[in-house]
């Protein structure tokens, strides 16, 4: 088909993709997919998200404790759900995302011993409901087959010629749309958009933009209702470009306050070293931080076992540990 799916590039999607692409660069520059502490919470944070928006009443730290291998007091649905989840986001370096065939297998993961048809497209009608009001009504499950052929032969011709961004967004609305199976549509649709990107650009195996979707939850639902009545994905394209580069944002600004901190505190260690009776006034005045910033991060070193103080705050002296 030639307009297949039906949408239209705008200005304001290439401005997005210009910015989240400067991003991309600049949380390459960090380093960010090298930090497995951040990288985990990252994950847990994804998880969290996509389950939370599908109703999953687990907390944050629930679900990091569930994929701890911790005990959880909760729904036996909502933990297995989690383990799932976890279990399909680790296969991520491993998804080929423009096979329909991973794409079920994943499903399978994602629902396993939650779903009753789990790894197949369903065989029966679906509609979204909000409440009691039906606001959708899905397409036939006879051509579910057909739909999600075409779907992924298109994701296959344009991967090619479409940028990622766009592609990826694309996709998300149109597999929404399909619903091709009973259940799980929603986390797997966020789960695929993130495979396509991370094929892209491996960083974004790590990158939680499931967080900032259920921030704005009613307006992704907005998003997609519109488009349904539109019939093209413009505005939701639109949306989810929006979230990338708002996820990016966030977390730029987060780890650049972590690479401060350590070069703030590797400059202590220094100034420690050069004079072990230095103050952290004298400090603070050295470095160009506040005498605030020097006691926060004086506190966290200590934490770490790298530093200690050595008799009185007034006449005592630092001590740098074996650790350092």
């Amino acid at each position: 088909m030639e307009n297949y799916p039906p949408y239209n590039i705008t200005d304001r999607m290439l401005d997005y993709v210009a910015k989240i692409m400067k991003k991309v660069g600049e949380i390459d520059y960090i380093k960010l997919n090298k930090k497995p502490e951040l990288r985990k919470q990252n994950r847990i944070n994804s998880i969290h998200s996509s389950l939370a928006i599908e109703n999953n009443a687990l907390s944050l730290n629930q679900v990091k404790d569930v994929i701890d291998g911790k005990p959880v007091i909760g729904e036996q649905k909502d933990i297995q759900e989690v383990k799932n989840a976890y279990k399909a986001y680790e296969e991520l370096e491993n998804i080929n995302p423009y096979s329909i065939e991973d794409l079920k297998k994943i499903h399978g993961i994602m629902t396993f011993l939650v779903v009753e048809e789990s790894g197949k497209f369903r065989n029966h009608g679906e509609c979204v409901r909000d409440g009691d009001n039906i606001i959708f009504v899905c397409p036939p499950a006879k051509m579910v087959d057909i739909l999600m052929d075409q779907l992924f032969n298109w994701l296959n011709e344009a991967k090619d010629r479409v940028h990622p961004l766009i592609l990826s967004s694309v996709f998300h609305y149109e597999f929404l749309f399909i619903h091709p199976f009973a259940d799980g549509n929603g986390r797997m649709s966020r789960l695929w958009q993130t495979a396509i990107l991370s094929k892209w650009e491996e960083i974004f195996e790590y990158i939680p933009i499931e967080s900032l979707i259920k921030r704005y939850q009613e307006d992704y639902y907005n998003a997609i209702y519109n488009c349904n009545n539109a019939g093209n994905s413009n505005e939701f394209i639109e949306f989810m470009l929006k979230m990338i580069d708002e996820t990016m944002c966030d977390l730029l600004e987060s780890t650049t306050q972590e690479i401060t901190q350590e070069t703030t505190q590797e400059k202590i260690i220094s100034l420690i070293r050069e004079n072990s009776n230095i103050t952290q006034t004298q400090m603070a005045k050295k470095i160009g931080v506040t005498r605030d910033g020097i006691a926060y991060n004086i506190k966290l070193l200590k934490q770490k076992g790298v530093i200690e103080r050595v008799g009185s705050s007034k006449n005592g002296s630092w001590k740098i540990l074996e650790k350092q």
